[in-house]
């Protein structure tokens, strides 16, 4: 029988808005069983909380001082058949997908592989410690089925739709699609979302259909918006020629016309939007998956998108959280996401983008994103202990913006070192990875 208390002591980073997170110095944090797995009861000073236990008679103590305890992380947006594309040379975003990343999915086509990848890709989220997401998979039906089956925590995953302006070897009829959206939302309901790869690739009857199927069954809505100017003129270029969309004005209208838009919506990048279009999405509480990493120059290892002007999408009331777009983005760490955030902001300039603000959307508004900010996210009572250790910086002092930066900044001249910054990720309470 597992203990009915499990108390953590550790220091403590709580994310609790964009411009607060709490930092508790030799802190003590208390979990709590329940029928769905391990729940937070409160958090402190370890010589505050520790007496108030000493009594119970079933108790776990894990004594990981030295270790800095922090929320689990949600990557709101990445393609996890796209894993070994990454470091590709990628100078041009279509060009990219035509040369690199279409042909590797299609292997995905072979039921052993995609287990295999599977297999593999869950254990490099949990070392990494993202235990939530929404995420692509490819056009079979069962690379959604190996994700949900293998990545442990709460994300939600779906079949790219790809009926038009595609490879003959990744090409759908429209019955195909619809059919695979009807079978894969019926039986994963709110674990599913509805994924048209991007307006040029499925027909915009699909994609209205296809959402209509996902609003009765609960499930999310996820696809592409506005990464790279060439990608506005590329859907404009074909919409204007499709029945229907002739007079439609701006790539957010074609989702908009086609009731892709919602609450339950999150739409990738999102980098080059009008004033119009930002109201569209904020009227209709579409959230925004903002992917630096991915985005980034080149020479950054980014396929050169742009930078996402978060201040403008938080002016128009629209909510955005952080995310890897594996494989646009060459690493799977949300640490990495997080510098990259923080520096590319920096080098322009930019104010706000703190490693409290980072870490809060790789937090809080990914949960949020997910609909799942009442139960995971943070440290707040009641939610489920899904959480990451980290080794602590020798210097504590200072706000809780300096001691993560010293966290997060410190392998960001190595950044493949991000991938082996957790020593141990929980999820419910219970231990998943530790690091050898």
């Amino acid at each position: 029988m597992q203990p009915l208390f499990k108390i953590l002591l550790c220091h403590i980073l709580n994310p609790k808005s964009d411009k607060s997170c709490e930092f508790v110095k030799n802190g003590a944090l208390v979990l709590k069983r329940s029928n769905t797995g391990y729940k937070v009861v409160e958090y402190g000073k370890e010589k505050v909380i520790l007496p108030k236990y000493t009594t119970k008679n079933s108790i776990e103590v894990m004594d990981t001082m030295g270790k800095v305890v922090m929320p689990a992380f949600f990557d709101t947006h990445f393609h996890w058949v796209q894993d070994d594309v990454r470091l590709m040379p990628k100078k041009n975003l279509l060009q990219w997908l035509i040369n690199y990343t279409w042909p590797y999915e299609a292997k995905f086509k072979d039921k052993k592989y995609s287990k295999m990848k599977a297999e593999k890709f869950a254990k490099e989220l949990t070392s990494v410690g993202t235990l939530g997401g929404a995420c692509y998979a490819s056009i079979h039906a069962h690379t959604t089925d190996d994700a949900l089956k293998y990545f442990v925590g709460d994300f939600v995953v779906g079949n790219v739709l790809m009926t038009m302006e595609s490879p003959d070897y990744l090409t759908q009829t429209k019955k195909q699609a619809l059919k695979l959206v009807d079978k894969q939302a019926k039986k994963f309901k709110d674990s599913y979302a509805v994924t048209p790869r991007f307006a040029p690739t499925t027909h915009p009857d699909v994609m209205e259909e296809a959402s209509k199927m996902a609003r009765a069954n609960r499930s999310f809505i996820q696809t592409h918006l506005s990464e790279t100017e060439n990608e506005i003129d590329y859907v404009m270029s074909i919409y204007k020629n499709i029945p229907g969309y002739e007079k439609v004005k701006t790539y957010t209208d074609i989702y908009k016309k086609a009731k892709v838009l919602g609450p339950k919506t999150i739409m990738g990048h999102g980098i080059y939007l009008s004033t119009e279009e930002l109201k569209t999405l904020s009227k209709s509480k579409t959230s925004i998956a903002h992917c630096p990493t991915s985005n980034a120059p080149v020479k950054q290892l980014g396929l050169g998108s742009g930078l996402f002007n978060f201040k403008i999408a938080e002016k128009y009331g629209v909510d955005w959280s952080l995310a890897s777009d594996i494989g646009g983005g060459p690493f799977v760490s949300m640490f990495d996401v997080m510098q990259s955030f923080v520096s590319q902001n920096k080098s322009a300039n930019v104010k706000g983008a703190t490693y409290i603000k980072a870490l809060y959307r790789a937090t809080v508004a990914g949960a949020r994103a997910l609909k799942l900010d009442k139960s995971a996210g943070n440290f707040e009572g009641g939610k489920y202990g899904n959480f990451i250790l980290v080794s602590a910086p020798r210097d504590l002092t200072g706000s809780s913006e300096k001691i993560l930066e010293r966290i997060i900044s410190s392998n960001k001249s190595s950044r493949k070192k991000y991938d082996k910054m957790v020593e141990q990720t929980f999820y419910r309470g219970e231990c998943v990875f530790t690091k050898k």
